[in-house]
């Protein structure tokens, strides 16, 4: 029987010779015909821990290594500099563009306020 071959994302390679890879599949739903994604993480063996976090990596089938890992990557296309950030980054990188935003719009100039003496013929006689 053939071994399987996945494709994903490599979303974590904290452990040692292992990353771990989220494969995304589209189905369409049986009664109302919505197309909707559906993922699984998978512990794929990695032996010279060459990939990183937003790698496109196959993966396929193979005997069981450990405990979770059953997958051993066979190749895959590194994808530069990763995209994923914690929580703590976006904030911090969200503070500050708003901080670049403020600083780069030019000031509004305070234009001096027109100030009118109030016409004694505008004015309107009080009513008794």
């Amino acid at each position: 029987m053939p071994r399987r071959v996945l494709e994903g994302k490599v979303v974590s390679n904290k452990n040692a010779k292992t990353v771990t890879v989220l494969v995304e599949r589209k189905i369409r739903d049986p009664l109302y015909g919505k197309i909707m994604r559906r993922s699984a993480k998978y512990a794929a063996h990695d032996e010279n821990n060459t990939w990183n976090i937003g790698d496109q990596v196959s993966i396929e089938e193979c005997r069981p290594i450990s405990k979770s890992k059953k997958w051993r990557v066979i190749g895959g296309k590194v994808m530069g500099e990763s995209q994923a950030l914690t929580v703590d980054e976006a904030e911090a990188k969200r503070a500050s563009a708003k901080r670049d935003l403020a600083a780069a719009a030019p000031e509004k100039a305070a234009a001096p306020a027109k100030t009118e003496p109030k016409a004694a013929a505008k004015a309107k006689p009080k009513k008794k």
